[in-house]
């Protein structure tokens, strides 16, 4: 939700456009007010893309996973026993409902439940093996420094994984993105919100991006930590 966003240029291109600030304090009070009812409005459209982004992590060689933006915590029951997760997650009242669901479903891959800015974190350099950030990117002040912390705390060669909406380029759902642009600050969210913001060219270049359900509508981003 963010800084290297708000360089768009007209409003007429489908590249970019000018985008409504999101501030620490606009995400909190957008997340305390979505609480409650996070994951029956958001949880069936995203399950099928976090469900197939747990599954290549569970693929992925490495046990120390860290789930940047774990919200309620919809993903961590997908998580084989053999990983470790630590999530974090910047609003208290998302992470209580997080830690009922770990308690209620005796989630013992998990490890840790913390508040935390992802784009601050307190983890030392190197400790995890891969980092994942489920719909999070267009959550963030500054994508950026999201992704720049998740390479700090990941070991060198590590997998970085995204999952996110990502802006279309053109055709109807450009328009519908723009219109609904100026009600970011209330979503909590930037529905307008390019991969350009997330990814600087050659990182973009090197990763891997994949249509994730439903429709298309998510897109997975596989980046080494190289």
């Amino acid at each position: 939700m963010r800084d290297a966003l708000n360089s768009g240029s007209e409003l007429g291109s489908p590249r970019a456009t000018p985008r409504a600030a999101l501030d620490r304090e606009a995400v909190l009070a957008a997340y305390r007010r979505w609480a409650e009812n996070y994951d029956w409005v958001f949880g069936a459209v995203s399950a099928p893309a976090r469900r197939r982004t747990v599954a290549l992590i569970n693929r992925l060689p490495g046990r120390r996973v860290l789930e940047v933006g774990v919200g309620t915590g919809l993903a961590l029951p997908f998580y084989t026993p053999d990983k470790r997760v630590t999530g974090i997650d910047l609003s208290p009242e998302m992470l209580g409902h997080a830690r009922k669901r770990v308690a209620g479903r005796r989630l013992g891959s998990v490890e840790m439940l913390a508040e935390m800015d992802a784009e601050a974190m307190s983890f030392g350099d190197a400790s995890f093996d891969i980092a994942v950030a489920m719909f999070v990117a267009s959550v963030v002040p500054h994508p950026r420094r999201l992704v720049a912390e998740m390479r700090r705390v990941v070991v060198p060669g590590g997998p970085l994984l995204f999952i996110n909406h990502f802006a279309a380029e053109h055709g109807p759902r450009w328009w519908i993105e723009r219109a609904m642009a100026p009600a970011s600050r209330a979503l909590g969210w930037h529905p307008d919100f390019a991969i350009e913001a997330l990814l600087a060219a050659g990182e973009r270049a090197r990763a891997r991006l994949t249509a994730a359900p439903p429709g298309g509508l998510f897109t997975l981003v596989e980046l080494a930590n190289n």
